[in-house]
């Protein structure tokens, strides 16, 4: 793995809430045990406290939505079953950010309505007024939303890193094979790797 300028360097937790990570969310079915038995957000936390230990800048992005969904297009069975379930109501207990990787004073929140964290946000615009050329993801789930926000980041002009043992999908073949696709655009480490990597 290539060096890491702390100063030039993000992190970005894709969909750390409740919805997404907590067995009582719309989506935890999916993804709740994944986190728990691979201790994934311990991982994503350690990650970012030693992000912001270094001086880097810690981005989390989360999706939430208007009351009555005027800003949900249900073109995907995933979409509509936000709208049918009424989840990701912002202001909802569950449209929160899980406790354990609650953002702290100069961590930044984006609030998103699609699948990925660049698309109508102003994530690019925070990244490049901090300077920042290089972008740790870590969050839920790999071949979905951590997949296509790498994916955007490469089309910015950002070099991404994807955190392995920091993210998770529904199981662990589709975890692996998000993983070596990944891979071929960018590096995958493990948390213990970015770590020591930022504390040089």
């Amino acid at each position: 793995m290539r060096k890491l300028d702390p100063m030039r360097t993000a992190v970005v937790g894709v969909h750390w809430q409740h919805e997404v990570v907590s067995p009582d969310g719309v989506f935890g079915p999916f993804f709740a045990e994944q986190v728990s038995r691979h201790r994934v957000a311990s991982y994503a936390a350690q990650v970012a406290t030693a992000v912001r230990a270094s001086g880097g800048l810690v981005v989390y992005t989360r999706v939430a939505h208007r009351p009555g969904y005027p800003d949900l297009i249900p073109n995907t069975p995933s979409f509509a079953m936000i709208q049918e379930r009424q989840a990701f109501l912002e202001g909802a207990p569950r449209a929160r950010i899980v406790d354990e990787l609650a953002p702290e004073a100069g961590d930044v929140v984006i609030t998103h309505v699609r699948l990925t964290g660049f698309f109508g946000s102003e994530l690019d615009t925070v990244l490049r007024r901090r300077g920042v050329d290089t972008v740790l993801f870590t969050g839920v789930a790999t071949n979905l939303s951590v997949t296509g926000t790498a994916f955007e980041a490469v089309n910015h002009g950002y070099r991404p890193v994807v955190v392995s043992d920091a993210c998770t999908a529904a199981t662990d073949e589709a975890h692996r094979a998000s993983l070596e696709t990944l891979g071929q655009l960018g590096e995958v480490v493990s948390t213990a790797e970015a770590v020591d990597r930022l504390s040089r």
